[in-house]
């Protein structure tokens, strides 16, 4: 009888060394992964991610390294504040019009604690969804004397009221430079900023950085751009080491060691209404996505101790 080996290659013909070889990387990383301890913050992280650029994988890099956390046991709070509501589509959370949702938070009809929802693939991890409604929020707040500080409010309250505290809190942010974003910078206290391994992507990085030191001297001194997350990396591509080459060069302490690589189980997954920790949790997206959660896990103690002492300075 022909081993598992002998009908890879029979099938495969030369790329049987190939397939091997990528087989046993998934499977070390996935064993590797799931044998160490995630460390806990020592104080709740508060992380918008944020990138006026679309396509990016902000959406999916929001919920999958929630998910990653959450999976680990760490109790994690999502904040959707991207009006197409994708985060919340794929936290399995119910985003209907008219619902108790984040843009009922911000203009002040329903506390966070009203909105929330179980996420039901995790039980450490909660969602506030975000439906069509949110589209016209920012024309609705544009008047209003706090209009940069409405989430900042309501998730202060929600969190000083709360019996167990979360050890992260994620914003999804849409893929704009609004006041939906301004809301969601203030109510933080990082930014990690999604980056995908392609040529234009580079380009807006210069924008955004930009907007966030408006914020940071306008409305929120200590907000600290803490990481950086390459997305859709493709290693047979020299464009795709490139492109993370130069973001290490300029960000070397913020930008992550892991890569996101480009996944088809990734894409599919929330047509399930799942993440792809839940969905395909021994494939390399999920795996990837752990290996990152878990890189920001361990630089809590850092990111915490800059953040102190950016404090300490106003």
């Amino acid at each position: 009888m022909d081993s598992a080996s002998d009908i890879i290659r029979r099938i495969f013909g030369d790329q049987a060394d190939s397939l091997g070889s990528e087989i046993a990387e998934e499977t070390t990383r996935y064993q590797a992964l799931h044998m160490v301890t995630f460390p806990k913050p020592a104080s709740t992280r508060r992380i918008a991610v944020a990138n006026q650029k679309g396509g990016v994988g902000k959406t999916t890099t929001t919920v999958n390294l929630a998910a990653a956390l959450a999976d680990s046991g760490a109790r994690v709070l999502v904040l959707d504040m991207d009006p197409q509501g994708n985060a919340s589509t794929a936290l399995g959370a119910h985003h209907i019009s008219g619902e108790p949702s984040i843009y009922d938070v911000i203009e002040g009809r329903t506390t966070i604690r009203e909105a929330i929802q179980q996420c039901p693939s995790f039980d450490h991890m909660d969602v506030v969804p975000a439906s069509i409604d949110l589209s016209g929020a920012e024309l609705e707040i544009a008047d209003l004397g706090d209009r940069t500080d409405l989430l900042k409010h309501a998730l202060d309250e929600y969190l000083e009221s709360c019996e167990e505290p979360y050890d992260y809190v994620f914003v999804d942010c849409p893929p704009s430079l609004g006041l939906l974003v301004i809301n969601a910078m203030c109510a933080v206290t990082e930014v990690l900023i999604p980056i995908q391994a392609e040529y234009y992507a580079l380009e807006g990085l210069g924008q955004l950085i930009n907007t966030i030191g408006l914020v940071q001297e306008h409305y929120n001194p200590v907000l600290l751009v803490s990481t950086m997350l390459v997305t859709m990396f493709d290693k047979r591509t020299i464009l795709s080491r490139q492109v993370y080459d130069e973001v290490k060069s300029h960000y070397p302490n913020i930008v992550l060691d892991t890569t996101i690589p480009r996944s088809v189980k990734i894409s599919e997954a929330p047509s399930f209404q799942q993440t792809v920790i839940a969905y395909d949790p021994h494939g390399m997206g999920a795996i990837a996505y752990g290996e990152a959660a878990l890189e920001i896990a361990r630089r809590s103690p850092a990111v915490l101790a800059t953040l102190e002492a950016k404090r300490g300075e106003y």
